[in-house]
């Protein structure tokens, strides 16, 4: 029998090519979106310096161990990876948020085109996504809320996936990105309960049958358990740390505003619509009402515990997504005219408003009017100033004294940021490892060997000579920016002090802090 070299096409091969065009098409825009973002945050952020939190992340990358006081491991084990390949360049160091950024934007667009959602739908999509003030930030530094945010939003996809496939598989991706979500930030369980309350009151309980749920129930645990060891074996310490935080926050008033935070900072102000109309479409469907709980349950938990707004913002790309599926729908009813109007008044909108928070939290000028706007609305940009220079202070002040007490001599920081900036910046300069008691440095012991002559950071003049002998003043922690911050503010002295009254086995023991 002779052999057709050249079959016939399928009837359908033309409507499959089609769709590939139109998918390939899709991609390559929510491409172009992410890619954009991901530039302006490239060729901005090496304006200032580091923030103060990402000073403590890099101490711990360089003391890895499955578990810290603040968080759990993966932060560190990134910022470990950075290190290695970027030094301490800032811009480097940044990539990974950078690109965990572009890939919750991207995958945003993705949702809205599970949905149903046309090119145009998931456009918006990714466009609100993109400058949602919280997400926008996630760019700027490198923080573990970063990662939460992005293991949120795959979640969500990954959902979608399954209520839309009926294919229970999609538990495997879900396992695997909850377990990544443990080993990054703890709140993520509320999420889960999210996940939780929606398989039961959702026709998707059926799942719970599966052998794919408790398959990927299983791959979350395995991930998380040597966190979980970690936690056994300090007493769950990282728990007494949160309450704690909570307590402050709550003390504070970091935690008002809470439903102020969900319309301002956890999404674009002009999203606020499509979020809105999202969360309705999820609860009225039949088949995606499970991520309605996931959005409600998270959220609501927040707000009863006095949580801070923003820790919700993760829940927010999905709901965006199916909103912007349904209002696209619902401007293809109307005449042209009609649709004309309401996308060019809902894009300027838009503009403007993401032209204000860019201006807020992007540091895109180092000097002028737009760079004070920014630094007088934007708390985390001043905690980026500074740090050099209180480094090269302290190194002075060690370069100024006699040979004999530079020999034995020590440098104590008061909390996480001073601690990260002598271990990191300080190292250049040849600087001893400091010594702290707060957070993870508290875990890393008290000195062994003799020190006779101390620098002092972070401690009130009463505190220093309550701990320390023969204390004096010798600098101060100011910027040449005049930009006013926790260092400058707070607590700017720097002393020199001789040996401590007591041993560092009791000042170790009874000044353990959590910050």
């Amino acid at each position: 029998m002779p052999v057709d070299l050249h079959p016939q096409s399928s009837p359908n091969e033309p409507q499959q090519n089609a769709a590939r065009t139109a998918r390939a098409g899709d991609n390559a825009v929510l491409f172009a979106i992410a890619a954009a973002v991901a530039l302006i945050h490239i060729l901005t952020n090496s304006r200032y310096g580091f923030h103060r939190d990402e000073l403590q992340f890099l101490s711990d990358a360089r003391h890895m161990d499955w578990g810290f006081v603040a968080y759990p491991p993966f932060t560190a084990v990134v910022e470990r990876i950075g290190m290695a390949l970027f030094g301490l360049n800032m811009v480097g160091l940044r990539l990974f948020s950078v690109i965990a950024q572009a890939a919750a934007i991207f995958v945003t667009g993705l949702m809205a085109r599970e949905l149903g959602g046309s090119r145009f739908a998931q456009a918006v999509a990714a466009l609100t996504t993109a400058f949602a003030p919280l997400a926008v930030f996630e760019g700027t530094e490198f923080q573990y809320t970063t990662f939460d945010y992005l293991w949120w939003v795959l979640i969500g996809y990954f959902v979608i996936r399954l209520l839309k496939s009926d294919n229970p598989r999609w538990w495997i991706a879900i396992g695997v990105t909850i377990g990544l979500g443990l080993e990054t930030k703890y709140a993520i369980v509320f999420y889960i309960a999210g996940i939780l309350t929606g398989l039961v009151f959702s026709r998707a309980r059926r799942f719970l049958l599966t052998g794919w749920f408790w398959a990927g129930f299983a791959i979350a645990l395995a991930i998380f358990l040597p966190n979980f060891i970690w936690l056994v074996h300090h007493d769950f310490i990282s728990y007494q740390f949160l309450r704690h935080i909570h307590i402050r926050d709550v003390g504070e008033g970091r935690a008002e505003g809470f439903w102020r935070d969900q319309f301002h900072i956890c999404a674009n102000f002009a999203a606020v619509p499509l979020w809105i109309a999202g969360l309705i479409g999820f609860a009225c469907s039949r088949r995606y009402r499970m991520l309605a709980f996931m959005a409600v349950v998270p959220v609501a938990i927040f707000w009863a515990s006095k949580g801070r707004g923003y820790y919700t913002a993760g829940v927010y790309p999905a709901l965006t997504a199916m909103g912007a599926v349904m209002a696209v729908n619902l401007l293809v009813k109307l005449p042209r005219w009609g649709r004309w109007t309401v996308k060019t008044a809902w894009f300027a909108a838009f503009a403007a408003v993401s032209c204000y928070v860019c201006a807020i939290v992007v540091p895109f000028a180092s000097s002028g009017p737009l760079r004070d706007f920014a630094l007088k609305n934007n708390g985390d940009l001043r905690e980026e100033i500074g740090w050099d220079e209180r480094v090269r202070t302290v190194v002075q002040i060690r370069d100024s004294l006699p040979p004999e007490q530079r020999a034995h001599l020590g440098v104590v920081t008061g909390n996480y940021g001073e601690y990260g900036a002598i271990d990191i910046l300080g190292r250049a300069y040849g600087l001893p490892e400091p010594v702290g008691t707060t957070n993870s440095e508290w875990l890393r012991g008290y000195p062994t060997q003799p020190l006779t002559t101390l620098i002092v950071l972070g401690n009130r003049p009463e505190q220093v000579n309550e701990l320390f002998t023969s204390c004096r003043l010798a600098g101060t922690n100011g910027n040449s920016e005049g930009v006013h911050n926790e260092e400058s503010d707070d607590h700017p002295w720097i002393f020199v002090c001789g040996p401590p009254r007591m041993t560092w086995q009791q000042i170790w023991h009874d000044n353990r802090d959590f910050g």
